[in-house]
């Protein structure tokens, strides 16, 4: 299998338990997670030798979040030590018609103060297949987008394929700083992920159908595909199509192009749903996996769609899964009858 590298935070996250909401609770459940943490424990699930690049603090807690990426076989050799604080953010499950929420406390965490000297980003890409990263690293801080982009031309002086989630957090920048800062960063990628706000907010495409009303044809999004892969070079563009009913029930398919042809894939009713938190991090992890050992860019969106499903029905931010239970569902069982 391949050396894939991911880089960004992990933070530690304290969910409210069940459906409780954060006024009425008085205690939360502790988990650790940060989108491309999550993407490197998919890709490790999957059998990849999966780096995360970040840095933690010393302390206890610094050594908690390195622990739950050590405990599902992602390798922490280029996590740097040192800093004052892991970021924190507060989750509250929504239920029916009212969504669930986040809360940030990442302010000067430990990766958003770090520094070039704590990172070697050519030993960290010698011999990586893949480099992943989405748009919520470079709105950490001014810091962090600095590393970005010297672990993005370290990536291609190695020759490394680079794949962005666009994850566009109107909580850390406004859509102008955003399109400053990852416009720039386009250059580097070669697979581009995204739905379609995080296309217009970060990038400023905007597609032909009224997400907010649910109209998540295709069709809409083929011309914003080919604009996209014309004006930044993309090998691949990919979105998500998610249809929205309530906070716990969800249309959910995917749209690839390569440049030369579209596949849609097949689509899930998922419902009810567990936990939605890193949903399009467990199809980043489905795209990269399945990119790298497929045969055709349909078969590996029908793994990445398949993989990201199955995240919906699991607690917490990493997407517990392997290959069999991913190509049992893509392979079209889905039934939940119990395996015995």
């Amino acid at each position: 299998m391949a050396k894939i590298v991911t880089m960004g935070e992990i933070m530690l996250r304290l969910s409210t338990p069940g459906n409780t909401r954060f006024v009425q609770t008085d205690k939360f459940d502790v988990i650790f997670g940060g989108g491309e943490a999550n993407v490197a424990v998919s890709c490790a699930n999957y059998g990849h030798e999966a780096y995360f690049v970040s840095k933690l603090p010393k302390h206890e807690i610094g050594q908690a979040a390195l622990n739950s990426l050590r405990r599902y076989g992602v390798k922490t050799d280029y996590i740097a030590r040192g800093g004052d604080r892991v970021g924190i953010y507060f989750s509250e499950t929504g239920a029916s018609m009212r969504p669930s929420k986040v809360i940030y406390d990442r302010a000067n965490s430990a990766i958003a103060e770090a520094d070039p000297s704590d990172f070697d980003f050519d030993a960290i890409m010698k011999g990586a297949a893949w480099f992943h990263w989405s748009g919520i690293t470079p709105a950490i801080s001014d810091k962090a987008a600095d590393l970005l982009k010297l672990a993005c031309e370290a990536a291609k002086r190695n020759g490394v394929t680079v794949s962005v989630d666009l994850n566009f957090r109107k909580k850390l920048w406004t859509s102008e700083k955003a399109q400053s800062i990852m416009k720039p960063l386009m250059k580097y990628v070669d697979v581009c992920i995204g739905n379609e706000e995080d296309a217009e907010l970060c990038l400023g495409f905007k597609p032909d159908s009224n997400v907010e009303k649910g109209e998540t044809g295709a069709e809409g999004y083929k011309g914003i595909f080919k604009q996209m892969a014309k004006e930044f070079g993309f090998k691949y563009v990919i979105s998500t199509l998610r249809e929205s009913f309530s906070a716990t029930h969800n249309g959910w398919k995917a749209l690839i192009y390569n440049g030369e042809e579209f596949y849609e894939s097949k689509r899930y009713d998922i419902n009810p749903i567990i936990d939605r938190v890193g949903g399009g991090d467990s199809f980043s992890g489905g795209v990269i996996h399945g990119l790298l050992t497929k045969k055709t860019q349909g078969e590996a969106l029908e793994f990445a769609v398949a993989a990201s499903a199955l995240k919906h029905t699991i607690n917490g931010d990493y997407n517990l899964v392997t290959v069999d239970e991913v190509e049992s569902l893509a392979g079209g069982n889905t039934s939940g009858r119990v395996q015995r």
